[in-house]
C-alpha cells in the first residue's frame, strides 16, 4: 500500500481515539460505578482502547516507512521529535490498555473500580500524548514541508495521487 496515502489516513483514527477515550472511558466508569452498566460494559473502552493502540503502532510503522524520503526535505530533528512523540502515545497508550485489561479480569470490586479509575485518568495523558504527536505531525506538513517529498520535480504529485477533474 502507497504509504503516501496510507499514513495520513491511519493517523486520525488514533487521534480520534485519543480525544474520545477519556469521554468513553469517564462516562463508562461512571455508569458502571453508578449501578447503571455491568461491569462487563467495561469491554466497551477495552474495546476501543485495543483499535488506538493498533491503530497507533500501525501509523507509527507507517511513518518509519515514509521517514527516509521525508529527511530529503525537513531535518532530522524534526521528524525525530514527531516520531518521539508518536512512540510515547502509542506506549502510554498500551500501558493504559494493560490497565484497563486489569480491571476487567480482576474479581475484588474496590481494586477493580480503583484500576478502573486510574485507567480513565490515564486516557487523559493519553490524550495530551496524541495532541502532542499530532501538533508535530502537523508542524512536519504544513510548516516544514514534508509533502514537498511527495510532489515531482515540475511541481505536480505522482500519477498514483493524482485527481481526475473530468467528475
Amino acid at each position: 500500500m502507497d504509504s503516501l496515502i496510507f499514513h495520513p489516513k491511519v493517523v486520525h483514527i488514533p487521534i480520534a481515539l485519543a480525544v474520545l477515550m477519556p469521554l468513553i472511558a469517564g462516562g463508562t466508569l461512571v455508569a458502571w460505578w453508578c449501578g447503571y452498566l455491568p461491569k462487563r460494559a467495561w469491554l466497551i473502552p477495552v474495546a476501543l482502547q485495543a483499535v488506538l493502540v493498533a491503530s497507533g503502532f500501525l501509523a507509527m510503522q507507517s511513518g518509519e516507512a515514509d521517514e527516509d524520503r521525508i529527511e530529503r526535505v525537513v531535518a532530522e530533528s524534526v521528524i525525530e521529535e514527531h516520531e518521539e512523540a508518536a512512540e510515547l502515545f502509542v506506549w502510554s497508550s498500551a500501558a493504559i490498555f494493560a490497565f484497563m485489561l486489569v480491571a476487567l479480569v480482576v474479581h475484588r470490586p474496590k481494586a477493580e473500580m480503583t484500576i478502573a479509575v486510574a485507567a480513565a485518568l490515564g486516557t487523559l495523558f493519553v490524550f495530551v500524548m496524541g495532541y502532542r504527536t499530532g501538533e508535530a505531525g502537523g508542524a512536519l506538513v504544513y510548516e516544514h514541508g514534508a509533502a514537498s517529498a511527495y510532489v515531482s520535480a515540475d511541481g505536480t504529485p505522482p500519477p498514483a495521487i493524482q485527481v481526475d477533474d473530468d467528475d
